[in-house]
């Protein structure tokens, strides 16, 4: 199914057609579920709490303004349903102190510093691959920290413009890494095939 199916699928929903959101159900099921059971750790809350998140989403779709947006939408909902489901959970008994003082520490371990340092420098190189008024948009607002009133008056551009600005921009990015990953993906597939 193309996206642009899709996307006449979320919009014909939209209207009421249930026909249509049930394909939209049974199109993403599967990601609802891995996203609720990754949240949840028991596959029978998952499954109950998907079937709860397509209820609420059912009841809210006609307020998705833009359709493109329904994945992250659809993903915002299982995430908030699947916490306040944690959350209304009995209180369970944690580990011991001691137990817990002598645990690894996960977070950041030399592996993921190389990976995050990886990232950084990707996202920097698709920085520079930017038209110039892309990157300047993007490096004010997530590298510097300007808020859309100061970017505003920077830019001498109406705060609407930059809105719209930083979410071009971002598609942009996006598009850039995308890029890079397939091209990385490509080298990394055709260095294996030289070595097997």
């Amino acid at each position: 199914m193309t996206w642009d199916e899709i996307i006449l699928l979320i919009v014909r929903a939209q209207t009421g057609d249930r026909i249509a959101f049930g394909d939209l159900v049974e199109r993403f099921q599967p990601a609802v579920y891995a996203v609720a059971l990754a949240r949840l750790r028991d596959h029978n809350e998952a499954v109950e709490l998907t079937q709860e998140v397509f209820i609420h989403a059912m009841t809210k779709l006609a307020q998705l303004r833009d359709p493109h947006c329904f994945i992250g939408w659809l993903r915002q909902i299982t995430v908030r349903m699947a916490i306040n489901r944690v959350t209304r959970r009995a209180p369970w008994r944690g580990a011991d102190p001691e137990f817990i003082q002598s645990a690894p520490d996960l977070g950041s371990g030399p592996l993921d510093e190389m990976i995050r340092a990886e990232n950084r420098a990707a996202i920097r190189t698709g920085l520079d691959r930017l038209k110039p008024l892309d990157r300047q948009t993007l490096e004010a607002f997530y590298l510097r920290g300007r808020s859309l009133k100061q970017m505003s008056r920077e830019f001498e551009t109406p705060i609407g413009t930059i809105k719209r600005r930083l979410h071009v921009a971002r598609h942009r990015l996006k598009r850039q890494l995308e890029r890079t990953a397939q091209k990385r993906a490509g080298q990394t597939r055709r260095e294996l095939a030289a070595v097997g």
